[in-house]
């Protein structure tokens, strides 16, 4: 383990050729991180109709599978945010990995709904990687770098994902479904180890104590309301079990922010996230997620559909995970263009326009959707947009609140696009199953849903821009907290 002293952000000197490639190969490492926590998200949906039989259950049970994950994604990265302010951005990196290897082994070794369940949930923790590693970056990088390495670390979130369809779908058909979880338990072990080698180990630990009541009143708050949210189409939007869990997980939500207020010591310092720079830029997150995930839903299914329909595109879903594997590398490849916009122009205008980016491709999607081609196209506009903006946000945030917060700030910004994602597949979920037709006796959503998904996709891609619009023109970086 190296260890290396916090540098100089106000430094401006080109720093010596052998520090450069240093900071490079960390940047390296830790958005392979990234990407090795995202694959998690989308990893079991080719394998997502099988499940009911894999696992000897039902399938309204085995949809918890999907959901699994993504509520333990959401509910780690504030958590892990403010566990690596207190205790060190190396050490919770690490932690995560070994969380994820864990839960990857449980998956592989599980033919069961619970044990598969508690290895998703694992899984899931991990994707508080993302947002530390783009904290961290903020302190071993050369001040020139940071922009362009937070960017690429932000676009890790849809890349990732984008990957993992194609190549889990072609695991699956070649191989033994728990292949998939053998290899991510693997791919885990191996930044394991990279990390340790690699990342330079700043003394950044602030000490504290660690708000276990914060932390409890968090997660089930936000379990209860997810649930109720991606679960609500399948019980009921009137159900007594949707009601009870959504409401009362914003009782919860309401009471816990209520106690962080009056603790001295909080799990998330909500006087610095109900800045005006840093809320807005969150109400944007929940936008962009919304956005970014009514792509990936919308074009899996319209792509895979029978030709028989008269609009859906036959492709077997190996093919469509090919079809839509370039966004992911898009979003990726517009890390450094958003870096320059955001050296160029600011966060605030970058963010503007990655929001109009996103729309501008729905809005292409509405009128080009008939060829697999063409919604490979709307998906890689879209996704550069995605790239764009989700590069945007953490930099506003990192400009807006104490090295000290940094952590718990961006896990609360990436806590945001979760929502924004959760709230997204239950709306085209609903929207897809309001109107159908009749396909050999199985019902399939008719043309015109899709239509409005993609125009509703539109909708909250501008609001975000709107939201960017009222962030504050110029926002200064705090000076480092004396300690």
């Amino acid at each position: 383990m190296t260890t290396a002293p916090r540098p100089d952000v106000s430094r401006a000197a080109e720093p010596p050729p052998e520090e450069f490639a240093r900071a490079w190969l960390t940047v390296v490492v830790l958005c392979l991180g990234g990407l090795t926590a995202a694959v998690t998200q989308t990893l079991v949906i080719p394998i997502q109709g099988e499940l009911p039989l894999l696992l000897h259950t039902s399938a309204p049970n085995a949809s918890w599978v999907v959901t699994a994950s993504l509520v333990g994604g959401a509910v780690a990265m504030p958590i892990a945010g403010r566990l690596a302010d207190l205790l060190g951005k190396q050490r919770v990196l690490i932690g995560t990995l070994v969380v994820l290897a864990a839960g990857s082994v449980v998956c592989a070794l599980s033919d069961a709904l619970l044990p598969m369940l508690a290895g998703r949930v694992l899984q899931g923790c991990a994707m508080g990687f993302i947002p530390v590693g783009i904290a961290l970056l903020r302190e071993v990088t050369p001040p020139h770098l940071t922009t362009t390495a937070i960017a690429a670390m932000s676009a890790t979130l849809g890349v990732g994902g984008a990957i993992a369809l194609p190549g889990a779908a072609w695991v699956v058909q070649d191989f033994d479904w728990h292949v998939l979880f053998w290899a991510t338990a693997a791919l885990a072990v191996a930044m394991v180890i990279a990390v340790l080698v690699v990342v330079p180990h700043v003394e950044d630990a602030h000490g504290g104590r660690v708000d276990l009541v914060g932390a409890v009143g968090l997660a089930v708050g936000l379990v209860a309301f997810l649930v109720g949210v991606s679960k609500g189409n399948d019980w009921g939007w009137a159900s007594v079990g949707t009601l009870a869990t959504i409401s009362g997980g914003v009782l919860l939500l309401a009471l816990w922010a209520v106690f962080e207020l009056r603790v001295d010591d909080p799990l998330c310092d909500l006087r610095v996230s109900v800045r005006r720079p840093v809320l807005l830029t969150n109400l944007s997150a929940i936008a962009f997620g919304f956005g970014m995930m009514a792509q990936a839903i919308v074009v899996p299914q319209l792509l895979s559909l029978s030709t028989a329909t008269g609009y859906g595109l036959g492709q077997t879903f190996l093919q469509a995970g090919l079809w839509m594997a370039p966004a992911g590398l898009t979003m990726m490849a517009f890390a450094p263009v958003a870096s320059r916009l955001i050296r160029a122009l600011g966060a605030r205008i970058t963010l503007m326009i990655g929001g109009a980016v996103i729309g501008g491709g729905y809005l292409v999607a509405v009128g080009y959707s008939a060829e697999p081609w063409q919604l490979m196209v709307v998906s890689c506009i879209s996704s550069a947009g995605v790239g764009i903006g989700y590069a945007a946000m953490p930099t506003l945030i990192l400009e807006s609140v104490p090295i000290t917060e940094s952590g718990s700030a961006v896990g609360i910004n990436g806590l945001m696009r979760s929502v924004g994602t959760s709230i997204s597949a239950a709306v085209m979920a609903a929207i897809l199953t309001a109107a159908t037709v009749d396909l050999g006796g199985f019902p399939v959503p008719a043309e015109s849903q899709f239509r409005i998904c993609f125009l509703v996709g539109a909708v909250a891609a501008f609001t975000g821009v709107a939201l960017a619009a009222l962030v504050p023109r110029r926002v200064s970086r705090p000076q480092p907290a004396a300690h």
